[in-house]
């Protein structure tokens, strides 16, 4: 009995002498930090993920351990554990490749249809911020009263009217408003520059409780670029008289702190027979500080406005008696609710 627990002892001693806890930080070429990467033992099954500052640490590792760093958009990389790596920090470095299906890994943790809807919205980017919910197979939208409100949603058989049953967060903030005259849950997000969005991640079926109130046909979020690549500055028209200018701008940029600004002006009269005389302003500032241990501090703040002359509803029977054709209107002076400004 005694040498039975002795040698037991001596098993538990030296599995606990030969595994090892690694750590370090995962980087691309450019020497960014890289958030999301798989980190994976092949040996032992266990894996973890980097931080939003690219660290990651990953227990139970032995020598001769394969270990795996893998990514969408970055060649897979295998490091083969050495004696001297189980006591230094690693620095792992990611070469970008093109995307491809064999570079997917697919477990329980992992979104695997919002890694792809994120691909095309980096590939296919929008010109409104509403329209980033077209990117959320199955989801409807449509316009009824120009382009200042918030458009009509669609998604599993719901009417959601213009949000009252999906659950939408920028950044973590809820943009549903509780308390609407357009409904429970009215969500405008006509205030997001669709520049500044990074990536959407979203679900659709029963209630998802993590998600909260709202979110009975699914949820839709979206997180906004921490830093810019390259400063923007951009103009584009097109017919009806519609004018868009683009401005973002790095106002600040180091390892450990960045801060940018961007801005968003539109003009437009529409399609319809009386203009609406659309315009709208966007106006978004951003600050992120990372500290050594991979903490994070973001403050942002946004100022939106816009008004116009809403198109309306018109009955059905002037236009097939020939009174008003379809982008007609029977009182041109019906004006709109001018958007209430928003601040985060």
């Amino acid at each position: 009995m005694i040498k039975s627990t002795l040698g037991l002892l001596i098993l538990l001693l030296s599995g606990a002498l030969h595994a090892h806890t690694i750590s370090g930080t995962i980087t691309n070429q450019d020497n960014t930090p890289l958030s999301g990467v798989g980190v994976y033992n092949k040996n032992t099954g266990n894996y973890t993920y980097s931080n939003n500052a690219g660290a990651f640490s990953l227990a139970n590792v032995s020598i001769n351990d394969r270990i795996y760093f893998y990514s969408l958009g970055f060649k897979n990389k295998e490091l083969l554990i050495t004696e001297s790596q189980l006591d230094i920090p690693l620095n792992i470095v990611l070469e970008e490749a093109a995307v491809s299906l064999d570079q997917v890994v697919l477990v329980s943790n992992i979104n695997a249809m919002s890694s792809f809807v994120n691909v095309d919205v980096k590939s296919d980017p929008v010109k409104s911020s509403q329209e980033i919910l077209r990117k959320v197979p199955g989801l409807i939208i449509g316009q009824h009263a120009g382009g200042g409100k918030a458009e009509q949603i669609f998604l599993r058989g719901f009417d959601i009217d213009h949000g009252t049953d999906i659950a939408i967060n920028v950044d973590g903030l809820p943009v549903n408003m509780v308390s609407h005259a357009h409904g429970q849950g009215y969500a405008d997000m006509h205030f997001i520059i669709p520049e500044t969005i990074d990536n959407i991640d979203f679900g659709k079926g029963p209630y998802y409780a993590d998600k909260s109130n709202f979110n009975t046909a699914g949820y839709v979020d979206l997180t906004t670029k921490k830093t810019l690549d390259k400063n923007v500055v951009s103009m584009e028209v097109g017919k009806y008289n519609t004018l868009r200018g683009l401005g973002m701008l790095k106002l600040l940029e180091s390892d450990d702190d960045n801060a940018y600004l961007a801005s968003e002006y539109l003009i437009s009269d529409g399609v319809f027979e009386s203009p609406q005389n659309f315009n709208r302003i966007n106006i978004m500032g951003r600050y992120n500080h990372t500290d050594d241990a991979g903490n994070e501090v973001n403050l942002t703040a946004s100022h939106f406005q816009s008004k116009w002359d809403a198109s309306g509803q018109i009955p059905q029977r002037a236009v097939d008696n020939g009174s008003i054709g379809r982008f007609g209107a029977i009182d041109d002076t019906e004006g709109a609710i001018p958007a209430v400004p928003t601040y985060w």
